[in-house]
């Protein structure tokens, strides 16, 4: 599948505003997917996204530069088909630094230096598993394992953490947690600090294995509850106790 995606289709043709003729006409313009499109459809044509593309093209016209690059806006998705999802890891939004994101939460280009919070995630990876932390912080490996690494505003603008909260992002990705819980059995779910707990209180826990920590950051990860949860081992521990292949978390 090519990684070109509608969002990413709508940015650079900013100057297409014709509205959509129907629901219909405007998922046939979605290259995403087949799993994620057919669950996400409404959410994909709902009046909130609508509203989000429009914001986002507005941002553009502003040359203003919005990470990740265009065509990784949902690499998640993309690398990761519903049908394959075992985990879900939940970040809050990307890296707003140059070159940083790829649109997997947490993760960064191969050629970026490791940001702290990514640092301490691979730190406790090695102390739970034995797994010493690779050179780099690019996580797509996960990804292609059915890891889904999911941020819970997907954009952001260069230098400006946060910018992108309160446009909509947070509604679409709801309903991806609610495809995912009702979708999917025995997914483990990784939920680090007080946002993401909180978005994960849509996720049924008799279903699925909700782990929860403080967050990998250094000013939270240090107050402790963090460094020692084993949540590596512990993901992987339930998805073979459920007959699923475990997640192979060395980068490579």
């Amino acid at each position: 599948m090519k990684n070109s995606i509608y969002m990413t289709e709508l940015l650079q043709n900013s100057q297409d505003n014709q509205p959509e003729n129907s629901k219909a006409a405007t998922l046939a313009r979605v290259q995403l997917e087949e799993g994620w499109k057919a669950a996400l459809a409404d959410a994909l044509t709902s009046e909130s996204m609508t509203a989000l593309r429009q914001f986002l093209v507005e941002q553009k016209k502003q040359d203003l530069t919005i990470y990740p690059p265009n065509h990784l806006i949902f690499n998640a998705f993309n690398t990761t088909p519903l049908n394959q999802v075992k985990v879900v890891i939940l970040g809050q939004d990307p890296y707003h630094g140059a070159r940083q994101a790829n649109g997997l939460s947490f993760s960064v280009q191969r050629s970026i230096p490791i940001p702290p919070s990514l640092r301490n995630i691979l730190h406790e990876l090695s102390t739970d598993t034995g797994i010493k932390p690779a050179g780099h912080g690019d996580l797509t490996n996960w990804a292609q394992q059915g890891v889904l690494l999911l941020n819970s505003v997907m954009t952001v603008v260069e230098g400006q953490p946060t910018s992108h909260q309160g446009r909509g992002w947070e509604e679409f990705t709801d309903q991806v947690i609610d495809v995912v819980n009702d979708h999917t059995e025995h997914t483990v779910f990784i939920l680090w600090g007080a946002y993401a707990q909180k978005k994960g209180k849509r996720i049924d826990s008799e279903r699925h294995l909700v782990l929860t920590a403080a967050h990998p950051s250094p000013l939270a990860a240090n107050r402790g509850g963090f460094f020692g949860s084993r949540p590596f081992s512990k993901a992987n521990q339930y998805l073979v106790q459920y007959g699923k292949q475990p997640i192979d978390w060395q980068l490579g």
